[in-house]
């Protein structure tokens, strides 16, 4: 059941396609790509911080993988996909400047840590 769910969240996103990178808004999902696998971000506000919520697939039929971090001001989460040798990761950031969280690739700096 916990799979259909979620399979029908992961199909939304492919519907609507990949979200650019933009602010988040608490409770209303945004698409996120990773490469191959598609999927979607959202946070609800806990009193330990912006739970963020990420689900992502490679395909319908994938079982999907869910990503939850807790984000204080401040702080930041990469989510990345490897891909060939000799070759950068795909990676999305979620970064959460006071009262906003922001959905974008990451710097450079992040993306020389992932290796």
């Amino acid at each position: 059941m916990i799979i259909r769910s979620a399979s029908a969240v992961l199909a939304a996103a492919f519907v609507t396609g990949a979200a650019e990178a933009g602010e988040l808004r608490p409770m209303q999902a945004s698409s996120i790509a990773l490469g191959e696998a598609k999927g979607v971000a959202y946070y609800v506000v806990t009193d330990a911080g912006f739970q963020v919520v990420t689900t992502i697939a490679a395909g319908e039929d994938a079982t999907p993988l869910r990503f939850e971090a807790t984000l204080t001001a401040g702080q930041r989460v990469v989510l990345s996909v490897p891909r060939g040798a000799g070759e950068e990761p795909v990676a999305v950031e979620i970064v959460r400047f006071g009262d906003s969280v922001v959905v974008s690739e990451p710097v450079a700096e992040i993306s020389a840590v992932l290796h």
